[in-house]
């Protein structure tokens, strides 16, 4: 089977080649950034320099593709860019017959738009996706485990014994390996009889923030302790790595979520029955911790 994956030199979709090498796939991967090819090329890809905005780049490297591994960036300058890539890569696969079209959203999908964009158009890319008859699968994750590492938690691990993260101490988090999600994402790219089913997905626990703080207790063995980080500081970092402004939304959406304690569900409840149809060996946060202790101590 010939796999197309889009945004491969990225760190959800990078993981996927793998987990397709392992399933014997051959493995077409795209990438806008010329400094990433060695690293696909020795993942075992065939590398395309392509941007998902070039409708017919698209086009000539869906030819002869099987199945195919899409993901909309969730940081866009423009959110509603990422609807235009999803469009131009789907209308590719209608014109050349692809069988199957796996999606990761890189988060669920809300039952209705809430005014940010970045949340929004993926309702817009479910409904063009659906209307446009190719089959298709989708993976909705919860939240990556690997945002742990980031500048707004890992630096304070390490120097604090502190997990820091925008999220309430009361509000439940279902965090999810990125490895797990490519590992689904692989095993529904050889499952086309789930076509047009939509999966949220997420690790096996539901985790409060002390609860979290328990989980790095035990995989690095030592005491932590919970710490919300202010949204406007979490802002703040996202503006420093991504420039001015990248940070707006997130803020705001913890913000909202902070003075008005309604928390959005983060946790898929049926992963049982996922498993099932998708079976994929999930990774506890406590060795998924213990896994990535290099980024901690």
């Amino acid at each position: 089977m010939k796999v197309l994956i889009y945004g491969a030199g990225g760190s959800q979709q990078f993981p996927v080649i793998k987990a397709l090498k392992e399933k014997g796939a051959k493995v077409v991967a795209t990438t806008n950034q010329r400094e990433k090819v060695e690293m696909l090329e020795n993942a075992g890809a065939e590398v395309v320099i392509a941007n998902m905005g070039d409708r017919e780049k698209l086009e000539e490297i869906t030819r002869e593709t099987d199945a195919i591994s899409f993901l909309v960036p969730f940081f866009l300058r423009d959110p509603i860019e990422g609807l235009q890539f999803a469009k131009n890569a789907v209308d590719a696969a209608v014109k050349h017959g692809v069988k199957l079209l796996v999606w990761n959203s890189s988060g669920f999908i809300l039952p209705v738009k809430i005014g940010n964009p970045s949340l929004d158009v993926r309702i817009d890319i479910a409904d063009y996706l659906k209307k446009s008859g190719l089959p298709h699968i989708i993976i909705q994750p919860s939240v990556y485990a690997e945002n742990l590492l980031g500048p707004w938690t890992a630096p304070f691990v390490k120097v604090e014994k502190t997990v820091s993260y925008p999220t309430p101490e009361d509000m439940p988090v279902g965090w999810i390996a990125t490895n797990d999600v490519a590992a689904l994402v692989a095993e529904a790219i050889y499952s086309p009889h789930l076509a047009g089913e939509s999966f949220q997905v997420s690790g096996l626990e539901n985790l409060t923030g002390n609860q979290l703080a328990e989980k790095f207790s035990l995989g690095l063995n030592d005491n932590f302790r919970y710490r919300q980080m202010a949204p406007k500081d979490f802002g703040k970092i996202l503006d420093g790595l991504l420039g001015e402004g990248a940070g707006k939304e997130a803020e705001a959406m913890y913000q909202e979520i902070t003075d008005t304690r309604n928390y959005p569900v983060m946790f898929a409840s049926d992963m049982s029955e996922v498993l099932e149809k998708l079976p994929v060996k999930m990774t506890s946060i406590e060795n998924w911790v213990n896994q990535n202790q290099a980024a901690f101590t």
